[in-house]
């Protein structure tokens, strides 16, 4: 598949390196010549000098023969021209990155569908849904729903008032005899792992379950954690994704938002009714205490700033708040939350990758949901007629062993397949698998 993504900054760095890594022909475009010897010294990629949004720049592209256009710089006007011109020029599909989650709303979509562009993608949006997620199931380092909800896929970590640690999943087993929810994967030392039946489960691993909303409350309590609820929210950081967090939680919690710059304070006060904003800089520790820090459930840093970000969310986990996330930039910190602390940590390149790398998998793929510091992915497919994956029961179908089929909706219900368990045609099934064996479980599905 040939792919064009034009902008070499943070993301598509991200997405170039994400998409050759699948043997996937890719072409970078940037006006910044710096930049873009840096993504072509450090992937397979053929890298084109120039301003995208120029006619001439594309057509040195062959846009006309490309099957996938990403224009994710960082103006949003600048992508909404490129798929403009991409589409007209002959690129089968065009996806842009925008900055203002108002664009992904579906009346807004259909305008610009109508236009060319077929997806609209807006990190900063699925980012702060992510965020108000984790926020609303407290104790799960990752979740991804599918099917509105009808499956989630969780990550929780063991305790050591775990039942089921020290045990294979198999002696286990009778701890949920209805077979409402399944543990799918572990991560354990950063190294992801498919669980079997002779699995054995440790204090501390990350385990990955699939399951129905009803069934969150047994796997909490199967995990060791204690619920706990959440009412008072603070906010690090009045930048747009920090305003946009704060307006998806703040007619549910108390949300207060700290912000160092006063005439943006001001800003801020003006769009958001009901949270309270503070003019204080969240990297003095002695201003977030006269803030209330120690009478927070809830804290999440979302400065521009990585490490400021980590260690106040440090020093909120100090205060005895019980449940942190910080937002990072650089994806070599995703493997440290668990380690040092840190409850979860939000990456918008990795989120955005998760939407786009959709369009670039084989099969009717409907989702792809990476989870943060797992070398694995969540792929949902609808199975067509006459696919492989019909033929035979789940056990003698040619499944990866570095995958499981986790989940199947099927009309309006949710299933947790076994074995035994026979996939039929306009199903979806939800499958998790390692990132090696992706192209192998694709297959199965074709």
């Amino acid at each position: 598949m040939k792919i064009i993504i034009t902008g070499a900054g943070a993301v598509g760095y991200h997405l170039a390196k994400m998409l050759a890594s699948e043997s996937q022909d890719i072409y970078v475009i940037d006006e910044n010549q710096e930049r873009l010897n840096y993504v072509q010294s450090q992937l397979d990629i053929y890298a084109i000098y120039g301003d995208a949004k120029l006619p001439s720049v594309l057509q040195e592209a062959q846009v006309e023969s490309c099957e996938l256009l990403i224009a994710v710089t960082s103006s949003e006007e600048t992508n909404l021209l490129i798929g403009v011109l991409g589409k007209k020029f002959g690129a089968k599909r065009v996806i842009a990155r925008i900055n203002s989650p108002e664009f992904t709303h579906e009346n807004e979509a259909k305008l610009f569908q109508g236009m060319g562009i077929d997806e609209i993608i807006s990190p900063m949006e699925l980012a702060a849904n992510e965020i108000k997620l984790l926020v609303e199931h407290s104790l799960f380092t990752d979740e991804c729903e599918f099917e509105s909800g009808k499956l989630r896929v969780v990550g929780i970590v063991t305790t050591h008032d775990s039942p089921i640690i020290n045990k294979t999943v198999k002696e286990s087993a009778h701890l949920n005899p209805d077979l409402q929810f399944r543990p799918i994967a572990l991560s354990r030392n950063h190294e992801t792992s498919i669980i079997k039946a002779d699995t054995i489960i440790h204090e501390g691993d990350t385990v990955y379950f699939i399951s129905d909303e009803a069934s969150l409350p047994v796997i909490t309590e199967l995990s060791g954690q204690k619920t706990f609820n959440i009412e008072n929210v603070m906010i690090l950081g009045g930048s747009s994704i920090g305003i946009l967090v704060a307006e998806k939680l703040q007619d549910e919690y108390n949300v207060t938002l700290v912000e160092r710059n006063r005439v943006l304070c001001e800003e801020i006060a003006g769009k958001l009714k009901n949270t309270l904003v503070l003019n204080a800089d969240g990297r003095d520790v002695n201003a977030l205490e006269e803030e209330g820090l120690a009478d927070m459930d809830a804290f999440i840093a979302v400065t521009g700033d990585s490490e400021s970000n980590i260690i106040s969310s440090l020093v909120a986990k100090n205060h005895n708040v019980k449940k942190t996330i910080a937002r990072v930039e650089n994806i070599d910190y995703i493997h440290l939350s668990q380690r040092i602390g840190i409850d979860a940590l939000i990456n918008k390149k990795i989120i955005a990758a998760g939407n786009i790398f959709k369009f670039v998998r084989k099969g009717h793929v409907d989702a792809v949901a990476a989870l943060h510091g797992v070398d694995a992915e969540i792929i949902e497919f609808t199975v067509k007629p006459g696919s492989q994956i019909t033929k035979n029961t789940i056990a003698n179908s040619k499944i990866p062993s570095g995958c499981t089929v986790a989940g199947v909706v099927r009309g309006h219900e949710g299933y947790i397949p076994f074995g035994d368990f026979q996939i039929l045609a306009g199903d979806k099934v939800v499958v998790f698998s390692l990132n090696e064996c992706i192209q192998s479980v694709e297959k199965v599905f074709l």
